[in-house]
């Protein structure tokens, strides 16, 4: 208490009784769950990869705030010493950071895991972003971005992937067989590696094959939300995607482009 109040006189402005309390209150619940680590009924742990110490500050915070378990990491390789202690359900993941950036973070990390992957990236250049997604990334965040905007991709992320939400369903087209359940894909009888946007952008074109989908609804689909100008994330998993089942992605057999629509499932 008494160091509470020290920390309040020291401040420039006029509190009252009342913001006293509640900034009491604030202070209190978050040590709470720092001494507990964490131990009330939690959802899922994300990870934070950012250097700098406030960005994973105010991430961690807000995250906390909104249920989840936030652990952080200042680089690339602490990040990856994380993720294999915590086994987190997504990783929020800086691309400019010393000693291992994030695209090299993402060439290691997908190697040994599928666990979803949100780019928090200052860089503007679309090829940038491109790479990241190329590499295995499965969406992005420019900074400087609101809050709300990256609770709904993390929400619509962990909505997609959560054990809870996923359905046993199994579906055959062609030679492809996706299994909803352990999240499994074969083609011609031979497993194929796929990240989660990978995985459920197949799952959605294999439920209505034929059909020709916006590359906006795939958007939607994907992330939650459709932002007009980032159709291209939906064409980057669909190259990825086509590299991994197409015989020939050149000559793609499986995922049809339909000029000024988006995509389809070919039943031939």
């Amino acid at each position: 208490m008494e160091i509470a109040l020290q920390a309040l006189g020291q401040m420039t402005c006029k509190v009252t009784y009342d913001e006293i309390c509640l900034w009491l209150r604030c202070k209190l619940h978050y040590a709470i769950y720092t001494v507990l680590d964490y131990t009330m009924d939690m959802n899922e742990t994300i990870l934070v990869v950012d250097d700098k110490a406030n960005v994973r500050t105010l991430l961690r915070e807000y995250l906390t705030e909104q249920g989840y378990r936030v652990v952080t990491a200042e680089n690339g390789r602490i990040a990856l010493f994380s993720a294999r202690q915590e086994k987190p359900d997504l990783i929020l993941l800086d691309i400019m950071m010393p000693e291992m950036d994030g695209n090299e973070f993402i060439r290691t990390y997908r190697k040994e895991s599928a666990t979803p992957i949100i780019l928090l990236t200052a860089r503007v250049e679309e090829l940038d972003k491109v790479i990241g997604l190329e590499l295995g990334a499965d969406d992005y965040i420019t900074k400087p971005f609101g809050m709300r905007e990256l609770l709904a991709r993390v929400r619509a992320v962990l909505r997609r992937t959560g054990k809870d939400e996923i359905s046993a369903e199994i579906l055959r087209v062609a030679d492809i067989t996706l299994n909803a359940n352990d999240r499994r894909v074969t083609v011609a009888g031979q497993e194929i590696a796929l990240t989660p946007s990978e995985f459920d952008l197949l799952a959605l074109l294999m439920r209505e094959p034929g059909r020709a989908f916006p590359r906006l609804e795939l958007l939607e689909q994907l992330q939650g939300v459709a932002l007009a100008g980032a159709e291209k994330t939906v064409n980057v998993h669909i190259r990825n995607l086509r590299s991994k089942i197409e015989p020939d992605a050149s000559n793609p057999r499986y995922i049809e482009t339909v000029f000024g629509i988006g995509y389809r499932f070919c039943t031939k």
